[in-house]
């Protein structure tokens, strides 16, 4: 297409076109007022001579209109699976694609909005966003969206929408929908084990509004409460955490009159069960080189609260020092070992044994403890093949080796035994696998002392080449007790001939002792990513049975464990349902959540033109529900025109073009210029000439 204009191309700058025609003009009115002869012809002069200054030319442009460009965004999220919703969505598209190619000049972008399974809901206007990034405003023709209005992107009316044109949403729902859900309007995130926390839920059901209906509260898939609820009102549910780590909490209230779906029938919220800093108790028997890498290991960790003695001199022993210097406070052994015993949730023996300092009693008061749930670690010295051993105490009941009075400082490297290459606490103490497959020889370094012992009962983690004990756990009663049969465990922190794993060795056995949850023998747990759940199972045997999953749905599926070293085995499964995942292997249990926790895209399922009203108003746009009025008409409409009307939506023509070509010819052509100066100045000169 051609379109002609027209252009001034000044030969001179403005303002000295200016000045001289300031001047022309000045000396024709002097002319003309003295009456001087020729003034005409100049001034004919003067007219050509501007003309020819001001080069004023016909542009002839040959355009190439631009086609407008719709944005079409299709929802297909989960609240669109509900019904009839999708089917109708994509008959409207189609329909849609197809009138829209009628109209000329136009480009139809049409995008799919899926469920991104991130709980963020659904994202139509960042769709929208990238489907016109590279188109310029002024060749946007309008927006449609074919939704249930259940968006959770949009922008204020503030923001600037304009990139967008007219906003057009059609409905897929219906305007009467009704549905019951249950939402968790406030949980805490963490809690003290053995607490009592409250979570905040509401039943929303416009039909039922102020009846009571039972909400039923499980922990990690097992069935713990029921609570009526007034549909409408918040309600504090409490919730008690009863072990350490993530706990999954589901609320499920019954079926409504009118529901859309179940899923918004229940939602689960995880919290956090932490321990309280573990109180530990460290007696050490005797100074020594150890003694200080393991209090420093202690101190350091920020989960442990630590008290520590160390006898500098026994009570039988005979010198002139005061009793009030040998230590700051008196050792508070009675207060320790028994008004205050079950406060500590650890015991710590450092190369101690017996000088008078704890009486028989005392001991038995720990071995009391254990059976009770304590836990006791013995780190032997040399008089623990003495007479003066722990083992001839009272807590001989408990410990798993008995001493046979030997005691060995003949270098040798700690090694791990069949049972220790799978136990978590020292599964992994080697750098890598080929530590495992050559021969079970570490690269750390070697230790010169080795307190001989018979195994009672218990299980042997580490040895030396011959086979001599020299880590043993042991679970007793509901308590637990550690033996290391070696006081040397320090050379590795010191770095003798290269050191080795004594930090993770030592920070394992305590945190075990403990009874910290992932450092359990027989362990099963769950992680989800997106819609994937891998399983690990830890145990000191080889996994040979597969796990049951059963699903939010209840269906049950099994899964089999592939072996990957250190004591554990993996299985992982792929499923589609959103919810709360119950795993079991033998008597072990874990909960998996597939799908984020309280998702916005099912939290509210209704259909609603409330959400997208206002933006659709600011834009000038239109919300009309396919259920009830069918599919509206489309129409091309002026730029300043009405974008809506009774059923009709419009997309405003921009006619937004390039030039693909230009023609410039002078109106006065320069020959023809010429002839009026010349012709005009003979004239003034010879009318001057008479």
């Amino acid at each position: 297409m051609q379109a002609l204009g027209f252009e001034i191309n000044p030969i001179l700058p403005w303002s000295v076109l200016v000045i001289f025609m300031v001047s022309g003009i000045g000396i024709l009115v002097l002319m003309a007022y003295l009456r001087a002869p020729g003034v005409l012809w100049r001034m004919v002069f003067l007219i050509a001579g501007y003309v020819a200054l001001l080069n004023p030319t016909f542009v002839k442009e040959q355009r190439e209109y631009l086609p407008d460009v719709v944005a079409l965004v299709i929802d297909h999220t989960e609240s669109q699976q509900i019904g009839d919703r999708l089917e109708t969505a994509q008959y409207a598209a189609d329909e849609l694609r197809s009138r829209l190619e009628n109209l000329l000049n136009l480009e139809v972008r049409s995008t799919v909005v899926d469920d991104a399974g991130d709980g963020e809901g659904t994202r139509l206007f960042e769709s929208l966003r990238e489907v016109l990034s590279d188109v310029p405003v002024g060749r946007v023709a309008g927006s449609i969206f074919i939704t249930d209005g259940q968006v959770h992107d949009v922008p204020k009316i503030s923001e600037h929408i304009d990139y967008a044109g007219p906003i057009h949403v059609l409905l897929t729902g219906d305007p009467t929908e009704e549905d019951r859900r249950l939402i968790i309007e406030d949980a805490p995130k963490y809690s003290v084990i053995g607490d009592t926390v409250k979570v905040l839920v509401r039943v929303e059901d416009y039909n039922a509004r102020g009846e009571l209906v039972p909400v039923r509260l499980s922990a990690d898939g097992k069935e713990q409460s029921t609570t009526s609820v007034k549909i409408g009102n918040p309600t504090e549910i409490e919730v008690v955490l009863d072990r350490e780590g993530l706990m999954a909490f589901e609320f499920d209230v019954e079926p409504g009159p009118s529901e859309l779906t179940l899923e918004n029938n229940r939602s689960v919220t995880s919290i956090n069960g932490v321990r309280e800093r573990m109180r530990v108790m460290l007696v050490s028997g005797e100074p020594g080189p150890g003694l200080r890498t393991l209090r420093n290991m202690l101190k350091a960790d920020p989960a442990v609260d630590l008290v520590h003695f160390t006898v500098l001199r026994p009570p039988n022993k005979q010198d002139l020092t005061p009793v009030s210097e040998l230590s700051l406070i008196p050792f508070p052994s009675g207060e320790l070992f028994s008004a205050n015993l079950q406060k500590f949730d650890l015991v710590i023996f450092d190369r101690y044994h017996r000088r008078g300092i704890l009486p028989v009693a005392y001991l038995s008061n720990l071995v009391d403890y254990v059976l009770a749930g304590g836990a006791v670690l013995d780190i032997a010295g040399p008089s623990f093949s003495s007479s003066l051993s722990l083992a001839t105490t009272p807590l001989s009941k408990i410990l798993p080796a008995r001493p046979t009075g030997k005691v060995s400082e003949v270098a040798f490297l700690p090694l791990l035994s069949r049972e220790g290459l799978r136990h978590p606490v020292t599964a992994s103490l080697y750098k890598n696998d080929e530590e495992k497959e050559s021969a079970n020889q570490p690269t750390w370094g070697r230790w010169f002392r080795l307190m001989e012992a018979e195994v009672l009962r218990g299980k042997i983690l580490m040895q030396s080449p011959d086979q001599r004990p020299l880590l043993v756990l042991d679970r007793i009663g509901n308590g637990r007790v550690g033996q290391l049969l070696s006081d040397q465990s320090w050379l590795w922190a010191r770095g003798f001939e290269g050191g080795g794993p004594q930090q993770d060795l030592l920070r394992r056995l305590v945190h075990w002792l403990m009874k910290q949850p992932d450092l359990e023998e027989e362990f099963l747990s769950a992680t989800v990513e997106r819609h994937q759940i891998n399983i690990v199972r830890k145990s000191l045997s080889p996994v040979t049975e597969p796990a049951t999953v059963k699903g939010p749905n209840g269906k049950v599926e099994v899964v089999s464990f592939t072996e990957s070293g250190g004591g554990q085995a993996t299985a992982r499964l792929t499923v589609q349902d959103r919810g709360l995942y119950k795993i079991s292997h033998g008597q072990l249990s874990a909960v998996a959540t597939v799908g984020t926790e309280n998702s916005l895209e099912i939290a509210d399922v209704r259909t609603t033109d409330k959400i997208l009203s206002a933006v659709a108003a600011a834009s000038s746009g239109s919300i009309a529900w396919l259920g009830e009025t069918g599919l509206p008409d489309v129409r091309s409409v002026a730029k300043s025109g009405s974008k809506t009307g009774p059923g009709w939506l419009g997309l405003q023509k921009n006619e937004s073009f390039r030039v693909a070509g230009l023609v410039r010819v002078p109106i006065a052509h320069e020959l023809l210029l010429l002839l009026f100066l010349l012709g005009s100045a003979l004239m003034a000169w010879r009318k001057e000439g008479y």
